[in-house]
């Protein structure tokens, strides 16, 4: 519940002209200024203006009026009011653009998405109150005015602030995903290196073995040689 009444110049004009408060009481109770209520009762302000009964609307009693003319030090409790007023809603929709500057606003969203591409075309509709299609059309050099558009910084022209304008570059960038790039030399999974020494132990047995073979023909070379030396020294 509010502090003030509804309507506290109304409320004030009808408390000046039907009751005996004193001025400072009903400026206490509209949250007015003394000097603003004198003015009133003298006839300076508020001209024009109906007064408005706080007592229809559930906002002060017959009788707590009574005990404010009884006694000049005496406060008047504001009661809750019979007029419910319904809970304003966050609008929601696209931004409103002044009339002197919607005609900016292609050069604004050309500036956008081609200084950040990572962008939503939901971003730039809530930075320069544009609609999808006017942007679907930039993008595709479809727009009326395509051929003579200039990129121009929404910033510069007034359409958003600079802090609005970083809060949804940093929330796009925030959900990009991030591209690995190579970043040098790194170590390579146990899978392949121990594949490599497997190669490498296959390798050196098939060397060994290779050897090996080489040793025992020379060897057997060497045995059928000696033989055919001992045969021709017997003949």
């Amino acid at each position: 519940m509010s502090n003030a009444p509804l309507m506290p110049k109304a409320t004030a004009v009808w408390l000046v002209d039907n009751t005996a408060l004193t001025f400072d009481q009903v400026a206490e109770f509209t949250k007015m200024h003394p000097l603003e209520v004198r003015a009133i009762a003298d006839g300076d302000a508020a001209q024009g203006i109906k007064g408005m009964d706080p007592i229809s609307t559930g906002q002060l009693s017959r009788e707590e009026i009574e005990r404010g003319e009884a006694d000049p030090d005496y406060r008047l409790k504001l009661g809750e009011s019979k007029v419910v007023l319904p809970p304003v809603g966050k609008k929601k929709g696209p931004r409103y653009t002044p009339v002197s500057r919607r005609h900016e606003r292609p050069s604004a969203i050309l500036w956008l998405l081609r200084s950040h591409p990572e962008l939503k075309d939901a971003q730039i509709m809530r930075l320069v109150g544009t609609t999808k299609t006017t942007i679907a059309s930039i993008r595709d050099r479809t727009h009326w005015n395509a051929s003579t558009l200039t990129p121009m910084d929404p910033v510069t022209l007034g359409l958003c602030s600079q802090i609005e304008l970083d809060f949804e570059v940093q929330r796009a960038a925030k959900e990009k995903p991030i591209n690995q790039e190579y970043g040098g030399a790194t170590l390579l999974p146990a899978s392949e290196t121990t594949r490599k020494e497997e190669l490498e132990n296959t390798a050196a047995s098939d060397k060994r073995r290779d050897d090996a073979e080489v040793d025992a023909v020379f060897a057997k070379l060497k045995t059928l040689g000696g033989k055919k030396h001992d045969e021709d020294e017997n003949e």
